[in-house]
C-alpha cells in the first residue's frame, strides 16, 4: 500500500442508536466531541437516529420517527385543504 493517502484519524468509533440504545463498534474518520465507555475501553461517540437495529427495511416493523417535528409542520401548512 501506498505511505501517506491514508487518514491519520482512522480509529474505532462507538455508534450509539439513540431510538433503542443499542451501541456497536466500527472503524471511521467521523470527528466527535463525546465519548463514551463499552465492554472496557473509551471510544469516540456518534450518536444515531436510526440505524440496522431500529430501521424498518430490517427489523421488519413499522416505526414513525420524527425528531425535527416535520409531521406537525405538514400537517399545520396543509390543514386548510382538508374538508
Amino acid at each position: 500500500m501506498k505511505k501517506g493517502i491514508h487518514p491519520e484519524n482512522y480509529r474505532l468509533v462507538a455508534f450509539k442508536d439513540m431510538s433503542n440504545e443499542d451501541i456497536f463498534i466500527a472503524k471511521s474518520t467521523v470527528e466527535t466531541r463525546e465519548q463514551i465507555d463499552f465492554e472496557g475501553a473509551t471510544y469516540p461517540l456518534v450518536k444515531l437516529e436510526i440505524s440496522r437495529t431500529s430501521h424498518p427495511y430490517y427489523t421488519g416493523k413499522a416505526k414513525l420517527v420524527d425528531t425535527a417535528g416535520r409531521i406537525d409542520k405538514f400537517k399545520n401548512r396543509y390543514s386548510k385543504f382538508s374538508k
